[in-house]
């Protein structure tokens, strides 16, 4: 049989010549002169939840926009750019952590800032208060102006009502003045403003049934930006010749900018033709409201103080994301005694071979001789479904075999992203929750900790689906134990009752419930892998 290195020298099986270099023997000197792993007394388990604290803390929405802006004097810098104040300063934000960002920007800019319109979600300052977080809320005296509204997360009248209030604010802006823009996750569903004369029930009912036929999200963002007035660079060129600043919390896999709240300050260009296409694609153009075929039928159908509206007068900065989360957390986990590697910041697809990728790999990882190449096949194969790169995976199984062969200790493998649960029941649960536990049983038969190997799936938003909890914590005892208590997993995982797997799971210790974040960057994944000994022939 092939070693698991002869199998990546096999140019037959892997077009990857420049990763070969990677996996070479290392030689039995190194093998005498690991170094010891650090020690900690702390439990795997512990140690996951804090390495996941870490990474939820890093995002907070004071936090990034405190690290973001530099005040001097009567000055800012932000993302490199130099901005003159001069009591000059405005302010607009949508979403559902805009409130915590727009109380920290109005601390250090309070003394220059004008007014300010903040489009948030039904019910968040009252949620706020509740659990503690007044540092989040805005001062009495504030001059920003909150409006509450989009309830269960979709675009209503309230939502409506302070999108019309930010355009109007934007409108009014000079070349003398700067609007700066607050945006994160729900920032879509916050901000609607149908351009006239369509209604936001008729835009609403155009989205849904796109979503139904099974359109993609570059389609339908396509669609959402030819309808409305403040979407795909409608806001920044509404507010022009006022110099645009967006910050932007993102919880979008990639950050792209476009997509993030459909990108109200980031220009795109509209062509009608392109939206007729999609709707008929989805045999939706003969039912379509009157008002929706008026205003594709325009050849521009938002209005604009200046035709001649620059693109360069918005400057968009991403100053949190799930990037930003890992690598904290990654800081984290090496405090803890682990040595830190993230596989991936896109992880997707289905939740079955992701936690299949997520089980080869702490095999591969926990394995006292060299793992056989079939894993690193099946890897290899799988990468490319779950959003994860052949080059990805090669560098992490380098790093994981080195730890092995050279004593390294422990290891932390980081991913982040948004995988997909098919829906075939009618339990309580979510994502992270229904891969932590497809992944316990892909971990069934390795040694439990402290000796084996832990796996932690959470949301940063730190709510999983409609639950209270915002994933869970697993190992390979996770099959033993639930056949103990009489779980059946399967009939958990085929009504999609995670949660309430979890919770009967020895008496719910394994739930990961860190209440409310305030902020959303979109999941984190983890695999702690303990010191591993191996047999050296």
């Amino acid at each position: 049989m092939l070693s698991f290195r002869q199998f990546l020298l096999r140019p037959t099986e892997l077009s990857m010549a420049r990763v070969l270099s990677l996996f070479r023997p290392q030689p039995f000197l190194a093998l005498l002169g690991r170094r010891k792993p650090t020690l900690c007394k702390m439990s795997m388990d512990s140690r996951a939840r804090g390495v996941f604290a870490a990474a939820v803390e890093a995002v907070q929405p004071d936090t990034v926009v405190r690290q973001s802006i530099e005040r001097k004097e009567d000055s800012v810098i932000i993302d490199g750019h130099k901005f003159t104040l001069r009591h000059n300063l405005h302010l607009v934000g949508f979403g559902k952590a805009v409130l915590g960002m727009a109380a920290e920007a109005e601390r250090i800019l309070g003394d220059h800032l004008v007014k300010g319109v903040i489009s948030v979600p039904h019910g968040i300052q009252q949620t706020l208060q509740q659990h503690g977080k007044d540092h989040l809320l805005l001062k009495e005296n504030s001059r920003i102006k909150v409006m509450e509204g989009a309830k269960h997360n979709l675009p209503d009248a309230d939502a409506q009502e302070a999108a019309e209030k930010i355009k109007q604010l934007a409108s009014e802006l000079t070349d003398k003045d700067l609007l700066l823009v607050l945006i994160s996750g729900g920032g879509s569903a916050l901000l609607p403003a149908p351009i006239p004369p369509i209604s936001l029930q008729e835009k609403l009912d155009v989205t849904r049934r796109l979503a139904a036929a099974g359109a993609t999200i570059q389609e339908l963002n396509t669609v959402r930006r030819a309808l409305s007035f403040l979407k795909g660079g409608g806001l920044a060129q509404c507010a022009h010749p006022a110099q645009v600043i967006a910050l932007i919390l993102s919880d979008v896999i990639g950050d792209p900018l476009d997509l993030i709240a459909s990108g109200p300050t980031v220009r795109s260009e509209v062509w009608p033709e392109e939206v007729l296409s999609v709707l008929e694609r989805y045999k939706l153009l003969n039912s379509i409201p009157a008002s929706v075929k008026d205003v594709l039928g325009k050849p521009c159908a938002r209005e604009s103080k200046d035709e001649s509206s620059p693109s360069g007068h918005a400057l968009n900065a991403v100053i949190g994301s799930n990037g930003l989360a890992l690598k904290c957390a990654g800081r984290r986990a090496r405090e803890l005694g682990f040595r830190p590697v993230v596989l991936a910041l896109g992880v997707c697809g289905d939740v079955r071979s992701v936690s299949r990728l997520y089980g080869l790999l702490a095999r591969f990882a926990c394995s006292r001789v060299e793992p056989p190449p079939e894993i690193a096949a099946e890897m290899l194969r799988l990468g490319p479904e779950v959003g994860v790169e052949s080059w990805d995976l090669c560098r992490t199984m380098q790093v994981l075999d080195e730890g092995r062969t050279e004593g390294w200790g422990a290891t932390c493998v980081l991913a982040g992203g948004e995988p997909t649960v098919q829906l075939t029941g009618t339990g309580r649960g979510g994502r992270n929750q229904e891969l932590a536990l497809r992944v316990g049983l892909e971990l069934r038969g390795l040694e439990l900790p402290p000796n084996g190997p832990v796996f932690l799936s959470g949301g940063t938003d730190g709510q999983d689906g409609p639950t209270e909890a915002a994933g869970a914590i697993t190992d390979g005892g996770l099959y033993e134990e639930a056949q103990a208590q009489g779980l059946d997993i399967d009939n958990f995982l085929t009504n999609n009752d995670s949660y309430t797997f979890f919770s009967r799971l020895s008496a719910g210790q394994c739930l990961l419930i860190p209440g409310l974040t305030c902020t959303n960057v979109m999941d984190v994944h983890m695999l702690l892998i303990p010191p591993i000994p191996i047999n050296i022939s």
